[in-house]
């Protein structure tokens, strides 16, 4: 069986996260949620359903600083903040941006884990229509895509998770969680 790979920026959310949570329980699929340390300590409770329910975790940093803007220290200290509450081996950079010397560190400690498939959830001048195109034409087999469960994105996810979902069942693939 073809596999796949969603992930999720960002969360968790109160709101938004319960409702990604039962999407992909309704399809038998399983995902990776890259979490700001910040929103697992005020969203505890949705953070242990996201382990409970059977998802992989990473580290997203505590504050979505952007390394290209933050200075080494100030940027490694957040990530190694948010590591006491998410216990993963995994990292996204947000925005996928870091300098040199950040990615050798994290290097040290973590398995980055980037993306082929940008969701464009994010984009609030993108349609939803258009947000699913972009998904379902750009998948293939072993694709890691993005999305993200915030309130910026929520328009365009609510539309384009479940139908994205349908299609990769039709598709036969199996949307795994990220496991090293």
């Amino acid at each position: 069986m073809n596999e796949v790979f969603i992930t999720f920026d960002d969360g968790p959310h109160k709101d938004i996260t319960p409702f990604v949570l039962e999407t992909l329980q309704r399809f038998y699929a399983r995902a990776t949620f890259f979490c700001l340390g910040k929103n697992v300590e005020a969203n505890k409770k949705i953070f242990s359903n996201i382990l409970d329910d059977g998802h992989a975790i990473g580290n997203h940093t505590y504050n979505h600083y952007n390394g290209w803007k933050t200075d080494d220290e100030t940027y490694l200290k957040n990530v190694m903040k948010a590591r006491k509450v998410i216990d993963s081996k995994l990292f996204r950079t947000p925005y996928g941006r870091a300098g040199r010397f950040q990615i050798q560190q994290l290097k040290k400690v973590f398995n980055i884990i980037m993306w082929d498939v940008l969701s464009g959830d994010f984009d609030i001048n993108l349609s939803p229509e258009k947000c699913l195109k972009n998904v379902i034409s750009n998948t293939e087999q072993g694709s890691i895509i993005v999305f993200h469960d915030s309130e910026k994105a929520f328009k365009r996810l609510e539309y384009t998770l479940p139908r994205v979902l349908e299609n990769f069942a039709e598709r036969g693939y199996a949307c795994k969680p990220i496991v090293l």
